[in-house]
């Protein structure tokens, strides 16, 4: 007996528009398709997932009170560099960030992790130059 190991993997382009969805729900389904565990041939140490397009960003929704109390960190690298930003600041200033930084937290912390978030290409608006790539559109649930 032998393990089935797929040898040849398809990426295709996914198109998901975020208008109205909640950051953490759509986050998990983006992470699942970027990982590829909607496809039969799942392999957990392999990149065989899909490249995911996000539209309008910017119209993502939070749940209760988060835009005020949710607090995003980043350190700069100088004494006393820690700084902090609310959800609501950075909806309204890189709305882009908090799709990217959502879907980061549900991906592996490791050299896998790092290949598959750069198959994540969020825009804040409608617009995008991935056409020639002919995304599918999915409803993610």
């Amino acid at each position: 007996m032998s393990t089935y190991f797929p040898k040849e993997l398809k990426n295709d382009w996914v198109l998901v528009d975020a208008a109205g969805q909640t950051v953490g729900r759509l986050a998990t389904q983006i992470a699942s398709v970027l990982r590829g565990k909607h496809k039969p041939d799942f392999t957990p140490n392999q990149a065989g997932g899909d490249f995911v397009i996000v539209v309008n960003a910017d119209k993502v929704v939070f749940t209760g009170h988060k835009l005020e109390q949710k607090i995003y960190t980043r350190y700069t690298g100088y004494p006393s560099g820690l700084r902090t930003t609310t959800a609501g600041d950075m909806l309204a200033k890189h709305p882009e960030r908090v799709l990217e930084r959502a879907v980061w937290g549900m991906l592996p912390k490791n050299r896998l992790g790092r290949k598959l978030i750069r198959r994540l290409k969020v825009y804040a608006g409608e617009a995008h130059p991935h056409a020639a790539q002919q995304p599918v559109q999915m409803e993610l649930r």
